[in-house]
């Protein structure tokens, strides 16, 4: 799937996911409600770090704007579990071990390091409307800028 898959405007994909503390996350848990699908590619890496960080320390704003936050890696549920309770995040952390929802969303793409080229999930966040679209999307999101991308996006959708 390419990257370019999924645009402002489309229905977002619909899932049901294992996520962190016992939870299972789905769309249509979330029908007519606003909410962030944040990609990430490893837990307890330094820069998806950075980003779970700020987005739990921007969490009350978040919730004042009704949305919720989902961040979706490919890690398995019992390693998400440890890097929730590490930094004492809150919101759920879903795994995509399949990266069934993360090829939909045209995250898992081909990356390149030291040489080697391997699959992995792209940064990347999309904020789906209460009418299940999507509203805006960042592709390649620098983990330190994300949160305010996201506020200021959410604070649209109440325009």
């Amino acid at each position: 799937m390419s990257t370019d898959s999924i645009k402002v405007g489309d229905a977002a994909p619909d899932f049901t996911l294992e996520a962190s503390r016992g939870r299972k996350v789905s769309s249509a848990d979330l029908s007519g409600k606003p909410y962030l699908l944040y990609f990430y590619p490893k837990a307890d890496t330094p820069g998806c770090t950075t980003q779970a960080c700020g987005i739990q320390e921007a969490l009350p704003a978040l919730g004042k704007l009704d949305l919720t936050i989902i961040g979706v890696s490919p890690d398995p549920v019992a390693k998400i579990d440890k890097f929730a309770d590490k930094y004492g995040l809150e919101f759920p952390l879903a795994s995509d071990p399949e990266h069934a929802l993360a090829d939909q969303y045209g995250v898992w793409v081909e990356k390149s390091m030291y040489g080697r080229t391997y699959f992995g999930m792209e940064r990347s966040s999309f904020l789906v409307g209460a009418d299940g679209r999507i509203k805006a999307l960042w592709r390649k999101v620098k983990p330190a800028e994300h949160v305010a991308l996201v506020e200021a996006a959410a604070k649209d959708l109440h325009g």
